[in-house]
């Protein structure tokens, strides 16, 4: 069962979503060649502690950590750390959840480290690119594949716009969200469209492709988190939390402007 959840308890979303929006702008901004991963850590908490909520990850199944900050060749769940000092031409990939009066919002963006190369660059936007296709693919009356489809679609696209074949990450995709951060359905980021459970108003999905600027084969490292691309090559990670309404998606986690 897909949680469908009232116009209010959206409006809750939205307010643990902007929480979320804020946590990664001020990321953002510190994320720069000498500062650590657990410095990055440390502002994020912050940030959702003062504004009166509660980092979604720290102690999720013994995360110890508020943020998952995954460099370079690290996929997703990185776990940040004193001794991982950011260095030019790092990409980074940061996931981020807040819980405001029991809602969730999770949102994830890739940041580049001063100047990254052109690989890299491309590596993101097509990977921000899929997701943003995802999004629009978040609609009443869609089927839950539709949305694989359009990811997937979007992101062959730039690879033969950029004349590179991007890794796709097969394992890990979105998810339900809402009352908890992990809720059915898995959202799988490639698929035939057509086929999964039909979107309704009130559900809500995180919308979150990978990308490698290689192959999409794993690896998970001893710390039994991080997940890495097996041929070392580079990866970037886009998300939002997306409700369905019936004018159309509903993206919880965007900046305020947006």
């Amino acid at each position: 069962m897909i949680e469908v959840k009232t116009r209010g308890e959206l409006q809750a979303m939205r307010a643990a979503g902007l929480i979320v929006a804020r946590t990664l702008a001020a990321v953002r901004d510190l994320a720069r060649p000498g500062v650590s991963t657990a410095e990055l850590d440390e502002l994020a908490e912050q940030t959702i502690r003062d504004a009166g909520a509660v980092p979604s990850f720290q102690g999720y199944h013994g995360f110890p950590a508020s943020i998952c900050a995954s460099v370079n060749e690290q996929i997703v769940h990185g776990i940040p750390a004193k001794e991982q000092v950011l260095g030019e031409g790092d990409l980074i990939s940061v996931d981020c959840g807040a819980i405001l009066d029991g809602w969730h919002g999770d949102s994830a963006v890739t940041i580049a480290v001063g100047e990254v190369s052109e690989k890299d660059r491309k590596l993101s936007e097509a990977t921000e690119r899929a997701m943003w296709a995802g999004v629009a693919a978040v609609r009443a009356g869609a089927r839950l594949t539709d949305i694989s489809h359009a990811v997937q679609t979007a992101a062959e696209k730039a690879g033969r716009e950029h004349g590179v074949g991007y890794g796709m990450i097969l394992e890990y995709g979105g998810h339900g969200i809402g009352s908890q951060m992990h809720m059915e359905p898995f959202l799988p980021n490639v698929g035939k469209p057509g086929k999964g459970p039909r979107l309704k108003p009130g559900m809500a999905l995180a919308v979150e492709p990978m990308l490698t600027g290689g192959g999409g084969e794993t690896e998970e490292l001893d710390d039994g988190w991080t997940v890495v691309t097996a041929d070392g090559s580079r990866a970037a990670h886009w998300e939002h939390t997306v409700a369905i309404t019936a004018d159309g998606p509903w993206v919880l986690t965007a900046p305020e402007e947006s």
